[in-house]
């Protein structure tokens, strides 16, 4: 079944990728990407030191003022002066003075590095959103909504919370690793030794959750984005999954693909959740041995006892950052899986957007000619062979044929939604890949079956055939296309806002409303897919009335479903598996007796039998 927004199918794991296809590549990627914003990295980088340093020193200064009260205790004890309270106070005010400036340091780093991963996943949406413009059918025809829509959410979100994140933490964590390891050395080398004694089982430790819990998160990205189509075609198409009680169906085949994504989610945050209570232990035993060494160096008075408190100090601040880097890695694995989602799509092989000598769109009158053309959505499965055809400006061309024939192959060819294998169009004698594409598509209106109209004011829904239209020109419109009148009786009338799938109107007011845009956009060349099935007699006749005036003057090309609908066409071409197999007007076709004459002989038959 396909709901109206894309396929139902699922994809699966794309092609099983367990783990970021390229890791380093992908990550040295994104921080070019975010070159751009060197100034703002570069003070990120100094304010994230600066803070860091001005941290570092104050257990450092602290120790010596545990020291001044320890002396302090014990002169008092042995009948000297006691604690000097000015040098102790001195002391804590430069410490707090030093904390404060850490702190203020921090707070710019975090606005600078907020700004960058904002501007990042910004530029990220925009470059996406104008890169679908660009992108050719055939790859939607592989991909659901929902799975493409993920990359924008999703995946953007995912990278912008890792960045803000990841970036920082990794600047004051090194920072911390370095400015800690020097200050210990400078208290006690041989306690150092003893508390370093801790890194190699750190980052075996590290380096083991890593590599299990790497596999899980780019799993854990494609399951979310193919949980996120589903929901998508599930929620467009609920009408029709109930009318044809298909509720149960759904609901497993949605558990299913998310079972997988549980599975993969719980995995990837077990593992990384496992770091902190581990490395939190590995510690500890850090902190057992020096404190039992620095004891036994206090007895030798090698060390005063302030130092042994700083040193305890250092040694929570030098497992502190190694956990924040574990943290870090799990977090830069999540960016890595997003961004290489991201990216990927941003690689995607586009459309050409732009001829090399592009031809002129002005003074063109219509004509269009097929030549031999030979297409397939799969080079190795041809679906028109040879099709070709003479098109004068101003004729109503029918394209009729049973289901499967080519019939709207040939529109999506002729507005170059796809390129065709071998041959040419032309307009006016032009090959139509001899045009800017966006251009070429200026020439061309469409009114389909499948009515689009977006949430918005009816205004804004006609103007979308000319943006800069004025309220004469868009009412004028509306009287052409036979819509006005009813538009008056809306509530709001012109300024009524329509839902999202434009419920709030009917089926064949919406089609009298698109018909009203293409009008105001003025084509050269009209592309009609019968749009009369779904409404009753008498709108019916008022749709064929607005397409009529529509057709004036303009070549017409009308997918016909009903074929007493196009018996003035001045040119019916009937398709088969992909061929015209017959072409002339609807008499000429009668009287051959041939393939469209058993065609509408079948349609009026079953007329006959129904009334």
């Amino acid at each position: 079944m396909s709901g109206r927004h894309g396929r139902m199918g699922h994809g699966g794991p794309a092609g099983s990728g367990e783990k970021a296809k390229d890791f380093g590549g992908t990550i040295k990627k994104l921080f070019k990407y975010m070159g751009a914003y060197k100034i703002q990295l570069i003070c990120v980088l100094i304010f994230a030191i600066g803070g860091t340093v001005f941290n570092i020193v104050g257990p450092k200064i602290l120790g010596k003022a545990t020291t001044e009260i320890f002396n302090g205790l014990v002169s008092k004890v042995t009948g000297g002066e006691g604690m000097n309270f000015e040098k102790i106070a001195g002391i804590l005010l430069v410490t707090l003075g030093l904390y404060v400036i850490s702190a203020l340091c921090s707070l710019v780093q975090g606005f600078f590095m907020t700004g960058i991963s904002q501007k990042t996943t910004y530029r990220l949406r925009k470059e996406i959103s104008e890169k679908i413009n660009r992108m050719p059918m055939g790859y939607f025809d592989t991909k659901t909504h929902g799975e493409v829509l993920s990359r924008i959410t999703n995946d953007v979100d995912t990278l912008g919370q890792s960045l803000n994140q990841s970036a920082t933490q990794m600047i004051t964590s090194v920072t911390t690793i370095i400015g800690v390891l020097v200050m210990m050395l400078s208290i006690s080398p041989l306690m150092t030794l003893v508390a370093l004694m801790i890194l190699p089982v750190s980052i075996g430790m590290i380096s083991l959750i890593m590599k299990k819990s790497q596999r899980y998160f780019r799993r854990q990205q494609e399951y979310l984005g193919n949980v996120n189509g589903q929901v998508e075609e599930i929620y467009s198409g609920h009408n029709i999954i109930r009318a044809f009680n298909k509720e149960q169906e759904v609901t497993e085949t949605f558990e299913k693909t998310n079972s997988k994504l549980y599975d993969s989610a719980w995995k990837s945050q077990f593992f990384s959740g496992t770091m902190m209570p581990i490395m939190q232990f590995v510690g500890n035993l850090g902190y057992v041995g020096v404190a039992m060494l620095g004891g036994y160096l206090a007895i030798r008075k090698t060390i005063e006892v302030g130092d042994i408190q700083s040193f305890t100090q250092y040694v929570r601040n030098f497992t502190q950052p190694i956990q924040q880097v574990a943290q870090v890695a799990n977090m830069l694995q999540t960016a890595a899986a997003a961004s290489e989602r991201v990216f990927e799509f941003l690689e995607e092989e586009e459309e050409d957007q732009t001829a090399a000598n592009p031809v002129s769109v002005e003074g063109l009158q219509g004509n269009v000619t097929f030549k031999n053309v030979r297409f397939g959505y799969r080079p190795e499965k041809i679906i028109i062979h040879d099709f070709s055809a003479d098109v004068k400006e101003g004729q109503k061309i029918a394209i009729v044929g049973p289901t499967g024939a080519g019939k709207t192959t040939m529109i999506k060819l002729l507005m170059r939604f796809y390129d065709v294998n071998s041959g040419a169009i032309l307009v006016d004698g032009h090959d139509i890949r001899d045009f800017n594409r966006n251009e070429l598509r200026e020439m061309f209106g469409m009114v389909l079956q499948d009515t689009w109209l977006f949430h918005g004011t009816i205004r804004d829904n006609i103007r979308y055939g000319k943006l800069d239209a004025t309220e004469e020109e868009i009412i004028s419109a509306a009287k052409a296309a036979r819509a006005h009148r009813f538009i008056q009786t809306l509530p709001g009338g012109y300024d009524m806002e329509l839902n999202e799938e434009a419920s709030n109107v009917s089926q064949g007011q919406k089609q009298l409303l698109t018909i009203a845009r293409a009008i105001l956009a003025d084509p050269k060349i009209l592309i009609l897919d019968e749009a009369t099935s779904s409404v009753d007699t008498r709108t019916e006749i008022q749709i064929q009335k607005a397409m009529d005036t529509l057709m004036k003057g303009r070549t017409s090309f009308i997918i016909a479903h009903r074929l007493s609908t196009i018996r003035d066409a001045d040119m019916i071409l009937v398709m088969k598996d992909g061929d015209i197999v017959e072409q002339g007007n609807h008499e000429e076709l009668l009287s051959r007796g041939g393939f469209y004459a058993e065609l509408y002989n079948s349609q009026f038959d079953k007329t006959s039998n129904l009334a």
